[in-house]
């Protein structure tokens, strides 16, 4: 039986804090001998991934903890199976000062319905990706250096700026700052293509040390204007919109950051800071939230950011540490996450194998639900937690999940990945029956299916039959649970 949605809600923001109250628990190395249970192998590929499929669970079954994580991670891509738009080859930036105003305007009505397309070309990839792993990480990277098309208005650079955050997102962060220091999107999005001696631009340097390394707290204000200087000169050919290093903008004089000092340019920077022990901890506590708690236990902080520096700052090693820690594998780290729109829409997609007719409106859903690829709401990225589930978005994630099902409340959602607003309701709850029979034997009974869809107790749902139907399906998704990880 279902409560209202003010019910939902407030039981959500409930379960949610309970994570955040407990917190996280155990520290050390999991024992690696025992095999997986459904639970474990579903958690896993929930949190590595968006969702967790019979097929894909009953894979890593028989597998230990530290197998089952190896798969995961030895299976990452580090580019796209989905091939880009066809106007990503041979674009050249547009010289807008010499358009007329009504070139100019098409020029930005192009750019809308391109910035539309890359969205959903990325939805694309994230639902059919063989590897969620690589864009899960991939998201993450594109939240932790962010950019937006809202500011640098041309969606190729997203789309190269993209490419770059997967290639790396498994790969080696040291690499990867050195690289989006240089990408021509960061440039415009933290205006460095403005930075020249004499009048340096402290924008992108600020955020290197608040949001990409170090953290609040961990410099000083001298630090900033130090490393602004160091930085001028880096811009953009305006001709191929390339990176580009114009000299005589640059500031070759004296600087002192951190506890660097002499000519230092903006490479000397970013060597500096990489050399500080809280940039590894800093690093690991934002992965740490985002894929075991809230809280994050500052002892095993400590260790796997240690790790972390040691290995020259390899990201796959990391990842395996992590998801290798007792906290990670914690059953009251369990369903504490509160999913992204992102983790709702493609895990769904995903899990029930949706049909969808067209990406846009999965990229559209998204942007309504509070999560807008390639324009995330300001420098400081998705806050997440939470905020993910104010009550206009939340009463669009139930009207998703009433369209999805076959219910009759579904307006306000988006017609994505349902066959259309034609179909009959009948047709889309028939669905859930005929993905059910589709399963085999271990699938059909009432607990497995509430185990593979929440990962904690139903709160709405009370579970009376033994086996599985269609419509316990249906009641499993409306349910508040179905909305953490």
């Amino acid at each position: 039986m279902k409560r209202g949605r003010e019910s939902a809600a407030k039981s959500l923001v409930l379960l949610a804090c309970a994570g955040i109250l407990l917190g996280s628990a155990g520290v050390g190395l999991a024992a690696p001998a025992a095999a997986l249970s459904a639970a474990e192998a579903r958690h896993l590929l929930v949190r590595s991934g968006t969702a967790a499929t019979p097929a894909e669970i009953d894979a890593l079954i028989p597998l230990s903890r530290e197998a089952a994580v190896e798969t995961i991670l030895e299976s990452a891509a580090d580019a796209a199976a989905t091939p880009p738009p066809a106007w990503i080859e041979n674009w050249v930036p547009p010289r807008m000062k010499e358009l007329s105003p009504e070139e100019r305007k098409l020029v930005r009505r192009l750019n809308r319905e391109r910035g539309l397309e890359l969205r959903a070309w990325w939805m694309q990839e994230m639902v059919t990706t063989p590897t969620p792993i690589t864009e899960v990480m991939t998201l993450f990277w594109h939240n932790h250096f962010t950019s937006s098309l809202r500011k640098v208005k041309a969606p190729v650079l997203l789309y190269r700026q993209n490419r770059l955050l997967r290639r790396e997102a498994l790969g080696n962060f040291a690499r990867l700052l050195k690289a989006v220091a240089r990408d021509p999107a960061m440039l415009i999005y933290l205006d460095g293509a403005k930075n020249r001696k004499g009048a340096p631009n402290e924008n992108f340097a600020r955020e290197l040390f608040e949001l990409f390394t170090l953290g609040e707290g961990h410099y000083r204000e001298t630090d900033v204007k130090e490393a602004a200087r160091a930085f001028t000169g880096w811009g953009i050919d305006r001709r191929t919109a390339a990176f580009s290093f114009r000299r005589q903008w640059h500031d070759g004089g004296d600087k002192t950051v951190l506890s660097s000092n002499g000519p230092l340019d903006g490479d000397d920077v970013i060597e500096t800071l990489l050399e500080q022990p809280q940039t590894a901890v800093f690093i690991v506590e934002k992965l740490w939230r985002h894929f075991i708690s809230e809280k994050p236990d500052r002892v095993e902080v400590r260790r796997l950011a240690r790790l972390f520096r040691e290995s020259g700052y390899e990201i796959k090693p990391l990842l395996a540490a992590l998801f290798a820690s007792d906290a990670f594998w914690a059953p009251e780290n369990r369903g504490r996450l509160i999913k992204s729109p992102v983790d709702y829409i493609v895990g769904t997609v995903r899990l029930f194998n949706l049909p969808v007719s067209d990406y846009r409106d999965l990229a559209r859903l998204s942007r309504r639900l509070g999560q807008d690829l390639f324009n995330p709401p300001n420098v400081k990225g998705w806050p997440g937690g939470t905020d993910w589930i104010v009550a206009a978005s939340l009463l669009d994630r139930q009207a998703m999940a009433e369209r999805v099902t076959g219910g009759r409340r579904a307006q306000g959602a988006q017609t994505v990945a349902m066959g259309g607003p034609k179909k009959r309701q009948a047709e889309r709850a028939r669905r859930f029956d005929d993905w059910l029979a589709s399963q085999g034997a271990a699938w059909q009974g009432a607990e497995a299916i509430a185990l593979l869809l929440l990962p904690v107790s139903p709160v709405d749902v009370e579970i009376l039959d033994r086996n599985a139907s269609g419509a316990l399906l249906r009641q499993l998704v409306l349910d508040p649970a179905y909305q953490l990880k």
